[in-house]
């Protein structure tokens, strides 16, 4: 068997964060359905747009590696999901829904933020600069969505939760 280098553990990681942002396009459409307050709910549309534009960032990642656009089935995103899934079913109607749901979402940007840091650094190590770029451009896109989702969380979402319990 042919010693794996670090190039192939690179591929490895592009194609499992694929697959994951393929899921989460899937995972949240079913947040926005979901979800109550409205803020939220446009909160997770404009997530849903940016994932779609990293979905095609990561094509064009795949087209500068010469490699097809193919993910790898990531069991830890489809786990994260699988918990948003369970909020969402075991909290509907429940004042503290929308906080849970926006829990999970932040559990999904900590995910993302952790792999596309990785990525980009190997990028880096491994000389491909312009990959480095798309994926730096994503994981700041990233970023910024975990801290609107913070901002929304203390100054709402997570208050009204508590609010309507009491």
């Amino acid at each position: 068997m042919p010693t794996k280098t670090m190039e192939d553990l690179f591929l490895d990681g592009i194609k499992d964060i694929y697959y994951a942002e393929r899921k989460i396009i899937a995972g949240l459409k079913k947040m926005i359905r979901g979800a109550e307050a409205q803020d939220l709910k446009a909160a997770f549309d404009k997530h849903l747009q940016e994932t779609e534009g990293q979905v095609e960032r990561l094509v064009q990642v795949f087209e500068l590696l010469g490699k097809p656009a193919r993910g790898k089935t990531c069991p830890a995103i489809d786990g994260i999901l699988e918990e948003g899934q369970e909020i969402l079913e075991e909290f509907k109607g429940s004042p503290a829904l929308d906080a849970g749901l926006l829990a999970a979402a932040q559990a999904v940007e900590h995910y993302e933020i952790a792999r596309y840091g990785t990525l980009k650094s190997w990028a880096m190590q491994l000389g491909k600069n312009d990959v480095a770029k798309l994926l730096d451009q994503t994981l700041a896109e990233e970023t910024k969505t975990d801290q609107a989702l913070t901002q929304l969380a203390e100054a709402k979402v997570n208050r009204e939760g508590k609010t309507k319990a009491a």
